[in-house]
């Protein structure tokens, strides 16, 4: 699904109660809301729903991330827009010449809504796109948002995946907060996610170690690993990744605060 139109402008009253919210962007999200297309009753039950705290992604059930729209579902992990560094690195490793002439094939590893597959699938002709999940609600939302080639499958990392199966691109938006930053997180995040979205262990890179171990296993030769970081945590991972025989390079995004660390195997 793509961007909607132009949306109306947005009164001053619900800006009112958005700002009085908390709400940072409160004209941005009353014009969403406005935009939407239910009856006056439904949308003053998802205002009350979003003054209350939920996240506006929930409120609205979908999140938009590289100009796609994906649905979203309680719980599960809301795309965020920092996360486009993560595709613009994979698009840009599958559009290169020396990729093999065949239908490129990519995990979105750790899904929640499938989104970063889903915009790589927009973006790349004939792409396959598998994903994998532990939660069931992720991988239950994932599969109203990936195309039909490939599968989401339910399982930790790369265990439910057929043994022989190898990928151009894993992309691993894993969870790297570290555990005892969660409770500084915002609201919409900290009470209206899965923890297991969140949480990192002890250093925020637990899970990171994980993938990161197995993932050579996993790609073609020339096949790339790209995972999210915080700014200090990146030159860790990369290093992780050098260890595991994968050529490193770190990535920063000043306009969103994202940083990427991407593995090439040889």
């Amino acid at each position: 699904m793509t961007s909607p139109a132009r949306d109306p402008a947005p009164g001053p009253g619900l800006v009112a109660r958005l700002r009085a919210a908390g709400c940072v962007f409160a004209e941005e999200e009353a014009a969403l809301l406005l935009g939407e297309a239910v009856s006056p009753q439904e949308r003053e039950a998802m205002v009350v729903r979003r003054v209350a705290g939920e996240p506006l992604e929930a409120v609205l059930g979908w999140a938009e991330l590289c100009g796609l729209r994906v649905r979203v579902a309680p719980g599960v992990f809301v795309p965020r827009q920092r996360s486009a560094l993560m595709v613009e690195l994979a698009v840009d490793h599958l559009g290169r010449p020396s990729r093999q002439a065949r239908r490129p094939v990519v995990l979105d590893l750790g899904c929640g809504t499938g989104a970063l597959g889903a915009v790589v699938a927009a973006r790349v002709s004939g792409v396959e796109v598998w994903a994998t999940d532990i939660d069931p609600a992720a991988v239950d939302c994932a599969r109203t948002n990936l195309p039909a080639r490939g599968q989401v499958l339910l399982g930790d990392l790369f265990d439910p995946l057929p043994r022989d199966l190898v990928f151009d691109v894993i992309l691993a938006n894993a969870p790297y907060v570290p555990t005892t930053r969660i409770a500084d997180m915002p609201p919409e995040a900290r009470d209206h996610e899965h923890r297991v979205a969140l949480d990192g262990g002890e250093d925020g890179l637990d899970v990171q170690r994980r993938v990161i171990a197995q993932a050579p296993d996993h790609l073609v030769p020339g096949g790339i690993l790209v995972v999210e970081a915080g700014e200090d945590q990146a030159p860790i991972a990369a290093g992780l990744m050098r260890d595991q025989g994968l050529a490193a390079e770190i990535r920063h995004d000043e306009e969103t605060y994202a940083t990427a660390v991407s593995g090439t195997k040889a």
